[in-house]
This record gives C-alpha cells, structure tokens and sequence, in this order.
C-alpha cells in the first residue's frame, strides 16, 4: 500500500514529467530550428514511420500447430473441506502420476508450500527482502502435515518420511520432500497415490491464507514437483522470490465450505450440493498444472461471456462494482487480443478475484483459469489504470505461465518479463498512448513506467538467473519484470512491433504445453527477427548489455573551402574509450541530397556519435540544416563510434540520435541531441523529466 503523502507527492511528479520532458521528440523541436512545409514535404519519405492502430490484433505468428492438449503427467483428484472460522482445511484424495522421463524413478520430491508459513526459521520467512514481495506482516503461522502417501501399486504401503521430514541439507525448512519409493518406476508407468493431509492458513501473506472470513486458498496440497525428460528433479524449497513449477494433468477438485459462501476456483463448475449447513462444489480442469480457490461470504458477484463462449466471472467486495466492470472489460479484450498474439485462450471460464481491503496481499497473483486483482475505486477516477494494468498483466500470465508453463524458479523472466512485455503492448492497443495514465488531458503510456526499473537494475545483475540469486525484492522486480519487457519493446522499436509480436507468438504458440527454457524464446526471435535481434536479446538477458549512445560532437564547413576541414570539438578526434570499442571511426550512410540531378550541396560535414555499453542496435540518427532541412541516417552501431556524413544547402546546426524514441534503453537521452551553441538539446532536466513519469506511477501503485 502507499501513503497518501507518497501518492500526493507521485502524482504531482508525473504531471511536472509529464508537461516537461514526457517528449523527447517535443523538446528537440522547440531547440531546433523549425522545418518549413516544404522540407517537411521533401522530408518524410525518410522521416515519416507508421504508428500503432489502438485497436488492432496482431498478426497470428506463424509456426508448429498449436497443441490442442497437454500430455497428463500429474492428476489430481482431491477433496478440501474448509473451517474458516478456525482457518483450518482437511484434504484427502489421489495423485496418479506417471514417470514421463527417460529414467527409472525410486524417489519422488513433494512440495509443502504451505510449511513455509510454519515459523521464522523456514526458507521463506527467515529471507526476509526489500521492497518488492516484502511488506507482509505475518499474523498467524500456517503449515501443511501430510498425514497419508500411499502408493496403491505397492502393496498399499505409505512412503511418506517418518519423524520430521526436511528439505534436503536444510534441517530448519519443511518444503521440499524426498520420498524413498520401495520399487522404481520405469519411463512411461504410472503410480496412484493416497493422499491425506491437514492444514493451518497463515494469515494472508503474499498468496495464500485468511483475512477476517475471506481466505485465499492457493499451494495448499502436497503437490508432486516436476521430472525433466532427462530424469532429474527440478524441486527446491520455498523461496520469498521464488514462483512454481509443476506438471500438466487433470484437476478434479471437490471444495466443501459453509454454506454462506461463494467459492472461486480453478475449472468449470460441475457439480454443486448443500446439506448440513454445508455448500459442496466441484469444479474440474483438464490441461492445467494447479489449482487454486477463494471463499468469502460477502462476495458479491457479476457475470460475462466472450464471443467465443468463455464465461467470465467476477467476484467482489461491496463498493468495488465499477472496478468489477471495469476488470471484466479487461479481461474480454485481452483474451481476444492475446489470444490473437499467443494462441487462442484453451479453457471455458475465466474467474477473477479482487480481494476485499485489508487483503490486497492476495491481489495480483495468477493461478490456472483464475486470477486475482486488487486496486482502489481512487484510482480509476483520476485517471490512472492500475486496475486495468494489474488485470491485464494477470491475465496475461495464463499463457506464460499458464500454458508455457516455464521454470519459475531457475528463470523466472520467462514469465514475468513475458507477461510484462504482453501486458504492456495489450494495453497500448485498448488505451493507446494512455496505457498507464490519462491526468488532466495527458497520456502517460505505461513502458514510461516500465522504463524507470528497467534502466535503474541494469547493472545490479543478469536478467536471466534463478529466483534465488537476486539480492533483495527491487533488483528483482526490475531485472525480472521490467527491464525483459522494455528489452522486447526495444527490439520491436529498432526492428518493428509486429516482428517482434509474431517473435514471442512464435515462441508461445510452438512451446504449449513444453515447459521450454530460454534458448527457445531466442530462437523464435532469431526466426522472425534475425540474428542480430536475437543476439541482442541474448546479450540483454545473460550479460548485463545496456546501451548509451551520444552526440560527440559535429562540424561542418562550405563545399568548396577544404575537402579536410578540423574537427570541431577534440573529444570527437579522441580514441574511444568504451571497452567495447575496438575499431576507428566508420562512416554511416546518410540521405545524398544532390542525387538525381539536385543542385550541388552548399555545405558538407559530418557528426560524431558514439556508443557506449555492449548493447548493439542499429538507429537512426537525424541532422538538421539551418534551414530546417532534416536528413535521416541509419547508424548499425556494430562500432562504438561514427562519423555520419552530411550533405545539404545550409550549415548543419543541431543532431540528435533516435528521434523516434526506438531504442527504450538508451540510458541517458539526454546525450542524444546536440545543437550548434555545441551544449545538449534539454540538458539534465529532461533526464531527470523523462524518469518522472514513470517514477511517479510506481509510488502512486496499489
């Protein structure tokens, strides 16, 4: 939650950010010469770029059929009685689980998520990290007791662990069990297992537990961890940071509480009792790797169907109906348009859950088929789209991590960075250049968010490393959400948004169901885009790549005065001293004004650019004539430094670097312009303007 003094104080650096330096293209003008109507004309073959249709799907991506079902590996047959009055839930029911790797099996490792509430010596509680992921306080302990695991194929007989069972060389945690099996398992059999087990729900904390009656009911059961291909566990204990990560299979779960409260759940519901002052419903879900479901009795409830027949179904405290409305338009167009981006969305429902206040720590959490929202009535009517951000990125999770269904732990960017990247362009297409803010007639598009922690983590570490290696919540939440998204941005920027669109469609639609790693999303990009996208990708996520480019200086001189005219400014003629540079000066290619018959140029010169960081993307890069003639030249930056020619019937007076404003993860903008008084085109107040907007939305955030 934020202070009304941090909002206040948000609010009025978004609309200072905002009026003063949300542009970069805006100020460059008003330090530049103005263009004259016929240089604009005779100008915008080179200048002129499509912008994004607000309304438009993308382009399906080409690519492997789409898997129609997931191979069933884990499936569940359980049955959750809930005391919410002692927050307490009994389980019982049946795994089968099948060894679908190459290996014979004789173990098998359980997580019990739950057993990270169990005390302050746990993984989970005695990690303690800043900022994001950190702000819970716990109330009340919770913890799981597996009480039956009982394999019918052998014999009946109950594996679990006696004593305490720990998670291997950590006596103090109980997450992640190792189960001795009395026989092995050989590749393709399967085994049904008896399960029985007691719960205690911790006070809401982050995904899971109880405010007042209201109890959020996510990682609640002994839930078999995954089997690579090539026989090895991916299991791991409960990590603050650390998402999941889980096996496809059918989910047939009966949830039985009192009968004055309404349940969301994973699945359709397909079956529902009331006896004995009880409500009995059982909901089922094939192609899914968990499930989760949240019980109140005070939740009121608003219904809608897709064109396509999803039902939608969305469940709300009182005084929250215009954002239960505004979150079930949401969650209409985004499955339309991600689905057109991604592959069309699999499943027959779509339940949204936005927690009554004091729970928002069960707000903003995706689980298959259902997700959770959160998010006051404030901020819809001041015109900033935090409620519509949250159930866009949420719902955007149903195919990353939903249907990809990646390693959260080892890599979680595959997710979030994904889903923040989805998030971002969705909303970009309902909202246009407002997709994070509309205040007093300014549009605030949500990468100028984005862009603040992308930029800020940078070089704090790698994108691409476990959940475990972050050192506290902010080098998290932005190396894993914010600087992947604003790296894709980039790319689609430098190399165009549909290429990139179908890039990540590719990646999505080919790896359904297949648990892929990061080599799969470079290739889809290598496919669409090319090598030198998909280098620059790979660069971005594993090692630490960013990217500064810089006007050094520029100079030029009348045509007919000497053909080696100096250079103006001696840090131009200086070595380059960026470790990345290793050849001399090049020269890029630029518009040749006096082809095709045009009158000889009057003047003749050259710009010096430089490229500091080892992040390569080719950019434009413009020069402007006294007399508002523009010239365009497209710099590929395989060098980190540049002479780029110019030609033209007046003297070159300003230059400036990726006027489009393409390459998001330019570092500075504010060294992109340099003008003929030889000092920067809005010096530091446009940097610090251009992180305002941004920085601002995320004080003002839920």
């Amino acid at each position: 939650m934020r202070t009304a003094l941090q909002a206040a104080v948000g609010l009025l650096l978004a609309l200072l950010a905002a009026r003063t330096g949300a542009s970069l293209v805006a100020t460059i003008a008003l330090g530049a010469p103005a263009e004259p109507p016929a240089a604009a004309a005779a100008g915008a073959a080179d200048a002129a770029r499509p912008s994004p249709t607000p309304a438009a799907l993308p382009a399906p991506a080409p690519g492997a059929a789409l898997a129609a079902r997931a191979e069933p590996v884990a499936s569940y047959t359980l049955r959750a009685t809930l005391d919410p009055a002692q927050h307490t839930l009994r389980g019982e029911g049946t795994l089968v689980w099948r060894n679908a790797s190459r290996e014979p099996q004789r173990e098998l490792f359980v997580h019990l998520y739950l057993n990270g509430f169990k005390d302050p010596r746990t993984a989970f509680l005695r990690t303690p990290v800043n900022g994001f992921r950190g702000s819970e306080i716990l109330y009340y302990y919770g913890k799981i007791q597996v009480t039956r695991f009982a394999v019918r194929e052998m014999g009946g007989a109950d594996v679990w662990p006696g004593g305490k069972p720990t998670t291997p060389g950590d006596p103090d945690d109980e997450t992640d069990i190792r189960v001795e099996l009395p026989q092995p398992v050989a590749p393709g059999d399967a085994i049904t297992i008896d399960l029985a087990w007691d719960a205690e729900l911790p006070s809401l904390a982050l995904r899971t537990g109880h405010h007042g009656s209201f109890h959020m009911v996510g990682q609640w059961f002994p839930k078999i961890a995954r089997l690579e291909p090539d026989g090895v566990w991916a299991h791991f204990p409960f990590h603050r940071l650390s998402e999941f990560y889980a096996d496809f299979g059918a989910y047939d779960v009966t949830v039985d509480v009192p009968e004055g409260f309404t349940v969301g759940a994973t699945g359709r519901l397909v079956e529902e009792q009331r006896r004995d002052g009880r409500a009995i419903r059982r909901f089922v879900q094939e192609d899914v790797h968990d499930f989760a479901f949240a019980a109140w009795d005070r939740f009121l409830e608003m219904r809608a169907t897709t064109d396509d027949g999803v039902a939608i179904r969305c469940l709300y405290p009182a005084g929250n109906e215009r954002e239960a409305a505004l979150e079930i338009d949401v969650v209409k167009f985004g499955l339309s348009h991600l689905g057109a981006a991604f592959g069309r969305y699999p499943y027959g429902t779509l339940t949204i859950v936005h927690p009554p206040e004091g729970a928002e720590e069960a707000g903003g959490m995706e689980y298959p088929t259902l997700i959770t929202t959160g998010g006051s009535w404030l901020w819809p009517a001041v015109g900033l789209r935090f409620v519509e951000a949250v159930t866009m990125h949420e719902l955007a999770h149903q195919w990353f991590y939903g249907l990809v269904a990646t390693n959260e732990h080892r890599h979680p960017f595959l997710d979030e960075g994904l889903t923040t990247y989805a998030e971002a362009d969705a909303l970009r297409a309902r909202y246009g250049d407002g997709s994070a803010a509309r205040l007093f007639g300014i549009e605030i598009d949500l990468l100028a968010q984005h862009r603040v922690g992308a930029i800020a983590s940078g070089h704090n570490g790698a994108v691409a490393q476990p959940a475990t290696a972050f050192v506290n919540g902010e080098d998290y939440a932005g190396l894993v959400y914010t600087r992947p998204a604003v790296l894709l941005a980039t790319l689609a920027g430098v190399y165009g948004e549909d290429v990139v669109r179908r890039a990540v469609g590719r990646y999505a639609r080919e790896n359904r169901f297949r648990h892929p790693g990061p080599e799969a999303l470079l290739e889809a990009v290598r496919r669409e885009a090319g090598d030198e996208a998909a280098e620059a990708l790979r660069a971005g996520l594993f090692d630490r790549a960013w990217v500064d480019y810089t006007v050094a200086t520029f100079h030029s001189w009348p045509a007919d005065a000497q053909a080696a005219a100096p250079v103006a400014d001696p840090a131009a003629a200086a070595p380059p001293t960026d470790a990345t540079a290793a050849a001399p000066p090049t020269d890029a290619t630029a518009a040749a004004p006096e082809e095709g018959g045009r009158e000889a140029p009057a003047y003749r010169g050259h710009a010096v650019v430089r490229r500091r960081g080892s992040l390569v993307l080719p950019v434009d890069v413009a020069l402007y004539g006294a007399d508002g003639r523009v010239q365009r030249a497209r710099w590929p930056a395989r060098e980190s430094v540049a002479r780029i020619p110019y030609a033209g019937a007046s003297p070159l007076v300003a230059v400036v670097i990726d006027p489009d404003h393409r390459v998001l993860l330019d570092e500075d903008l504010a060294n992109n312009a340099r003008r003929s008084d030889r000092d920067l085109l809005a010096p530091a107040v446009l940097s610090r303007a251009s992180f305002g907007v941004g920085l601002a939305l995320t004080l003002l955030g839920p």
